[in-house]
Parts: C-alpha cells; structure tokens; sequence
C-alpha cells in the first residue's frame, strides 16, 4: 500500500557541486532525507516503468537510507531499482550500471572525501540517464521542490536483505540486488591489456582508505591481476572509515607516502577516495601531482586498448594546472577549461568533444563512464608502466623534458567562517579591474578576472567560478571557495609556476613567492586568522 506523509520544507537543501552533503546528525532530522528524495522524484520525468540505480560508499546511515530511497521509488513509479549488494556501489560503478542497463537515474550515496560516521557526514546526489551529475537545470528545480515540498510518499513495506543477491519486491518494484563490482571489472578489462600487465610482474601498494574501492582493488588488482595477496590495504569498507578522512592525499593517506619514499619501496603506488572517484598517484620516490598525473596519462593514453585510437580533447577544471594543455597542443587535439564540477565535462564527453578529463582535486576520468574514476586512473598507469617498462620517476621526467614542467600545489583552509571566507572573495572581486599591472616581488599581474564559462554545447554560462591572476611569464594564482564541505568554508588557493626547462627544482622553494603573493593580493592572513594552509596537495 502506498502512503503520503504529511512534511515541511527545510530551507538548507540546496544541492551543491556534488549532490547535497550535510552531516549525519542534519539528515537524521525527521522526514529529512525523505523530502530531499521525493524532491528528486518529483522534478524528473519518465518514471513510471523506469529502472533506477541505487547505492553508496558504505557510510554511516548509507543502508538506513537506502532502505528508505526503495520504499519511496516504489511508490513513484519506477519498475525496477537496482542496488548494490550490501548497499555498496562506487561512484564509477554507479554511473557505469545506469548505463549499461538503461536507467532514469540513481541515487549516488555518498560525501564523497568527507569523513564518516555519526558525527561526520553523509550526502546524496542523483545522476541521470548518461550516468553522470544533474545538470544545473535539474538541480535548481530540485532545490525549488525542497522549498515547497508539503508531503513524500512511500510504500508501506519491511526493510529488505541488501545482503542477498537476486529479486524481491517492494509494492509493484523489483528490487534487484546485484554484485557491485562485477560489471565495472569486466569494463575495466575492455579498457587495459591485463594480460601486459600482468606479464610485468610490477610491485605495487594500494589505499582503499577503508572505503568503497576496497572491494573493487582487491577484485580487479589481487584477484584478476596477480599481485601479491595485501597489495590493497585498508580494503574493508567500514561506515566511519577506521577514524580517519578517506581523502587521498598526502597528509591522509601519509603512510602510503612513507611506504613509497623508502628505499625498499615497490614500483607504483595509489589510494583511492571514500566513493572511489579520485586517486593519488605515488612511483618509488616520486610523488605525482593530480595535474600533472592528468597530462601524463593524456600522453600515453595510446599504450592502453581502450585509447588506441586517440583521443578527441582533453578537458581539465580552471584551477587544474595548464599541463594537459600543453599535451593537447602537441596532439593536434582541443584543450577545454571548464569549471568545477564533472557535469561539465559530462558535456563535453556526451558531444564526443572529449575523451580524458581531470581535476586538481585528485579527479580523473574518460568517455568511458560520466563520473571521475580513481581505479580506472590506476590501471592506467599500470598499462603505462607495463607498455613503457619505465618507471613512475622516469615517465615523469621525459614528460618534463618533452612538455615543460608547471609546478602546482593546492593550500587549503579548512573550516573559515562563512562570513570571512564572502568577506576576502568579495574584496577580491573587487580589486580585479586594477590588479593588472602591479608588482608582488619579482611578479607582475598580467591579467586577473572571475573565471566565466560558456559551454560549447549549450551555450549555457557559469559565472563566479573563481578569481584567477595570472602573472607574465606563465606563472598563476587561483581563489576558490569549495562546495564539498559540509561546515564552515573551504578557501582553496591554487599555486601555478611554469618552467619550460627547470625540471628539477624543489616545489615548496619554485612556488615561495607566489605563495607570499596570494597573500598579498587575497589578504588571507588578515581575513582567515589562518598563518597556513590545513592541508597541502
């Protein structure tokens, strides 16, 4: 029996870059994850008869909510939903399963990055039919739902077993409870030569960070690969991550790092995220960047089965370094910048404008699903590494050689109040039109404005995406607030300089006076309280 349920609107539902991400205690509020789902549901068309994917990273309240998300699709219309078992699916995963069974869409589970458990965070984003985020369109008319929803729906029914593969029925609705990882496996190896990999014989540590891509690495690296039986650690996926934050990086996933900076360290080393969308790339004794990790793969992409052919354009977000760039020059191919946000590139690879796409935040993916792929990035580089017989160091440096090296970091502060994060953009906003041509050292503004984007496929425009200064000579700083968080303000201050023949400077020394410029220009000191950055990547 379906049953409506009287509610009230929240006014704090407003999706953000990823789907909307709050902490678990704010969705444990009464009817408060019920309303955002209906909310979904009733902004989209073609449900009735549909298939819809569901599932999540395995986090705190992942499986009270799934629960919840299949009562209230039944009693919408869809025909089918399709879980993961245990309610597990990657981000990937999910975007692939849409696809290749016909879906509406799905519900994607997630925070992401963000830490788990009960006091920390939990979020959910839907994805349409290409396997990808909601556009802008759908996700400001879910918004304007949630404002004035006055009632969710739901089939009267038990909990079901996610645990147990095959069919049950809720109301009219075939619940489906599939393996999570076995369709994106078999993906994966259309995409690389396993066998050449294989036959390598390559040593390797991988981070599952105690989150969704355990399963998958251990599946796809130990299992289908061959490497050695705890190659993949931390790879229970477990709802509060062990404690810690499932961010890959190298202040959270630092024992990694320790493991490949020691003398006796293996040849390549990789984490992956809470949702398994991002990864960290780590050779023996050679730590490698996002940005340049996006460049590098573009120009070897070749060596893999599933790019033989080439690519069609490579696409990178504002503040991702301007390496790839270089790549697609020397390719013959299009370069795009767009903002944040895999919805944009989603674009682009829907219109077979691009193939390979990447973020600085640690986001790296292909034509091959519509979401960021932190295993997919992986295996790439293995495919690499098998083909070239180089090392992470050595590929590094011959594209450093050939390219140009642009040396990146990203500073972080974590948690700024609001009104100060609003506070230092707007007063740099406002400086935009008189920065060029001032000096900060030896560094002169060259041009400076708050990036814009008109989408080449529909001729859509996104404003306010982050201030950009560039300084003569190739050299940049970027001022972005992130929307990934769920508290506070994240400014995330992007640190770019070019050298066309210095390849074997020290990052930290190459990047000091840009760094001292930022300041400089944001006031970040004076608006943050902060005298450093939380997190450095």
């Amino acid at each position: 029996m379906i049953r409506d349920y009287p509610t009230t609107p929240y006014p704090d539902q407003k999706p953000g870059t990823s789907g909307l991400r709050k902490k678990v205690r704010i969705f444990q509020q009464p009817n408060y994850a019920e309303n955002f789902v209906q909310s979904v549901f009733d902004v989209i068309d073609g449900k009735d008869g549909a298939t819809l994917v569901i599932g999540g990273d395995g986090r705190f309240l992942n499986r009270e909510v799934i629960q919840v998300a299949i009562r209230i699709a039944a009693a919408n219309g869809f025909a089918r939903a399709i879980v993961g078992q245990g309610g597990i699916l990657s981000t990937p995963a999910a975007s692939n399963l849409i696809r290749i069974r016909g879906a509406l869409g799905g519900l994607v589970l997630s925070a992401s990055h963000n830490p788990g458990g009960p006091d920390e965070d939990f979020g959910i984003k839907y994805n349409i039919a290409n396997g990808g985020p909601a556009p802008e369109k759908v996700t400001e008319a879910l918004h304007a739902r949630t404002l004035t929803i006055d009632r969710w729906r739901a089939v009267e029914a038990d909990d079901i077993d996610l645990d147990a593969p095959g069919e049950v029925r809720v109301g009219d609705m075939i619940v489906e409870i599939v393996d999570p990882v076995a369709d994106y496996a078999a993906l994966m190896e259309k995409l690389f030569d396993f066998d050449a990999i294989r036959a390598a014989k390559l040593t390797m540590a991988f981070d599952a960070m105690s989150a969704v891509t355990g399963p998958y690495a251990t599946e796809i690296l130990e299992r289908r690969l061959g490497f050695a039986p705890g190659t993949v650690r931390n790879g229970t996926p477990l709802p509060d991550f062990g404690g810690h934050h499932p961010d890959p990086n190298l202040v959270h996933a630092h024992a990694l790092y320790e493991t490949m900076m020691a003398a006796d360290a293996p040849d390549f080393g990789a984490a992956s995220d809470g949702d398994g969308d991002r990864n960290l790339i780590i050779g023996r004794g050679r730590f490698v960047t996002p940005s340049d990790s996006l460049a590098m793969l573009a120009a070897n992409a070749h060596l893999a089965p599933g790019y033989k052919d080439g690519l069609k354009g490579i696409a990178r977000s504002m503040p991702t370094s301007a390496a790839a760039d270089r790549v697609a020059a020397k390719l013959g191919i299009p370069a795009y910048e767009t903002p944040t946000g895999w919805k944009f590139f989603g674009n682009l690879l829907d219109a077979g404008m691009a193939t390979i796409c990447g973020e600085e935040s640690a986001g790296t993916g292909s034509d091959h699903v519509r979401e960021k792929d932190g295993l997919w990035a992986v295996l790439l580089w293995l495919n690499i590494l098998a083909a070239t017989g180089k090392s992470v160091d050595a590929i590094a440096r011959d594209h450093w050689a050939t390219y140009g090296r642009n040396y990146y970091a990203r500073h972080d502060y974590e948690g700024v109040e609001s009104e100060r994060a609003d506070a230092l953009m707007a007063e740099l906003r406002g400086r935009l039109a008189t920065l060029p041509g001032e000096r900060f050292g030896s560094l002169t503004v060259e041009t400076a404005d708050d990036f814009a984007y008109q989408d080449p496929t529909d001729g859509s425009v996104s404003r306010h995406q982050g201030v950009r200064v560039l300084f003569e000579g190739g050299s940049r700083v970027v001022f972005r607030l992130s929307g990934t968080g769920t508290s506070g303000a994240t400014l995330r201050v992007y640190l770019e300089r070019f050298e066309p023949d210095a390849i074997d400077g020290d990052t930290n020394a190459m990047l000091e006076e840009i760094v001292t410029a930022a300041d400089a220009i944001a006031g970040i000191i004076r608006h943050t309280g902060r005298t450093g950055p939380d997190v450095v990547t």
